[in-house]
């Protein structure tokens, strides 16, 4: 019986290697407690998977979706950023809070052509040794 089951669930589920996934998954699921949507008709639990999927008593995707998820270890939260960040002063023990956008002018210290040429030749040149 198994056999003409799988035949049928090819025409539900395009893919063979997909599914064995799917059909092993709700067999899984199956022996763990759920519910099944079809009359067992003394049979084992992956054969009543395959059968619940060629009668298309649960979609392929919804299968497919409950797969990918039991497999999933770290599952993202998309959790709200902070509007302000606490920032604390040199000149005081006071805690304020700044807020802050992408679109302020950001200004850096400028330093000429001389400044940049005196303070390399400031730099002092490494000692050579003999371990290179």
């Amino acid at each position: 019986m198994a056999r003409v089951t799988v035949e049928d669930c090819v025409d539900k589920v395009e893919n063979r290697f997909e599914l064995v996934l799917l059909a092993s998954h709700r067999a899984r699921l199956i022996s763990q407690g759920a519910a099944i949507t079809i009359d067992r008709d003394n049979d084992k639990n992956p054969v009543v998977a395959l059968r619940e999927i060629a009668e298309e008593t649960l979609s392929p995707g919804d299968l497919k979706e409950d797969l990918i998820h039991s497999l999933q270890k770290h599952v993202e939260v998309d959790e709200p950023e902070a509007a302000a960040v606490p920032q604390v002063t040199a000149d005081s023990d006071v805690t304020e809070t700044v807020e802050t956008d992408v679109d302020d002018n950001v200004s850096f210290d400028s330093m000429s052509e001389e400044e940049l040429l005196a303070g390399i030749e400031g730099l002092v040149a490494p000692e050579k040794s003999d371990d290179y």
